[in-house]
């Protein structure tokens, strides 16, 4: 990482940044293009282990290139605010990001597919425990990202006290 003072390290502290996002970039491979597209997700650290799941139809062109290539890619990134300068070159923004690769397999178990909803539910309402029945989770098609590496990165200025 070329800005390692920006490197976050702590496993807590990266669940909070993951926990403050609200989409993943999930990249792909089409051919020799990359094919980038934004999804709702779930997470959860198992046994050390960061592991990433999404829901979707039963067909679509992500659906297609996964199974063609389950290699894939990720990027979330929230905490956005504008530094403004007294020039372009002087302007930033604070974020804080997440981003890593890894393997892509299907849900089929009816046991793990529910799991996996409670887990994406959980991102977006995290007070709130969700009862899924077989029918849900067959309704749609569910599939996890075991992550094999990431990095995530945090920048925010140093704000004085006055």
């Amino acid at each position: 990482m070329r800005r390692s003072d920006r490197e976050v390290k702590d496993i807590n502290e990266i669940k909070k940044i993951i926990e403050s996002c609200d989409c993943c970039h999930l990249g792909l491979i089409d051919g020799n293009m990359p094919y980038v597209v934004p999804m709702n997700f779930g997470y959860e650290f198992k046994n050390g282990r960061l592991a990433l799941y999404f829901h979707s139809a039963h067909e679509g062109k992500k659906l297609d290139l996964i199974k063609q290539n389950n290699s894939a890619c990720f990027a979330m990134d929230c905490s956005h605010r504008l530094i403004t300068g007294d020039a372009p070159c002087a302007f930033s923004m604070e974020y804080e990001s997440v981003m890593g690769s890894g393997k892509i397999t299907f849900l089929e178990n009816i046991d793990e597919k529910i799991a996996a909803l409670k887990i994406l539910m959980k991102q977006y309402s995290s007070n709130v425990e969700y009862t899924f029945e077989a029918r849900h989770s067959n309704s749609v098609t569910i599939f996890k990202l075991d992550v094999e590496e990431f990095t995530a990165k945090r920048f925010k200025r140093q704000r004085s006290l006055k």
